[in-house]
């Protein structure tokens, strides 16, 4: 990791979280959700964005956190995928931030195969550790995280 990136910042849990910008397409408030009958359970619903329908993954139940308070509301964090837009339901977000490209180390193996599955590696920040978060496997809806299949992809979850 040589050239400086700049990292979209979330909040899942006490998780703090960064994906590159150049995979954002969009951050935006509260949506509302229409459920999908049979969905995996990491599938929260569908959003209609502006006519385009979204399929939002919860990012606590991907990365094995409890569920949200009651009443409180997650925020979406907008990916472009190469089969289209998919939104992470996070519980709130940060600031773009641009860290030292000598402040990463890859993911431990000292993390779960799980959390390993899910986290391309972490950059030691000044006040706290940022986790990057791996999107495919993210999306992916093997318990594992390991199949490579998008929810966007899933032919059952979008309308078409």
């Amino acid at each position: 990791m040589s050239e400086a990136r700049q990292f979209c910042t979330f909040h899942v849990g006490d998780l703090y979280l960064g994906i590159e910008v150049l995979d954002v397409q969009e951050v935006i408030r509260r949506q509302e959700m229409t459920r999908v009958p049979l969905a995996p359970a990491a599938v929260s619903g569908l959003i209609n964005l502006r006519g385009q329908i979204v399929t939002a993954i919860d990012l606590r139940h991907r990365l094995r956190l409890p569920p949200r308070a009651e009443g409180s509301r997650p925020m979406n964090v907008v990916i472009r995928t190469g089969d289209g837009a998919v939104s992470l339901l996070v519980d709130d977000i940060g600031d773009v931030i641009e860290p030292s490209p000598d402040s990463f180390e890859p993911t431990s193996e000292a993390l779960s195969e799980a959390a390993q599955g899910l986290i391309r590696g972490v950059y030691k920040l000044s006040d706290r550790l940022m986790l990057i978060l791996d999107i495919d496997r993210a999306l992916s809806l093997d318990p594992a995280g390991t199949s490579g299949r998008s929810a966007a992809s899933e032919p059952h979850l979008l309308p078409g």
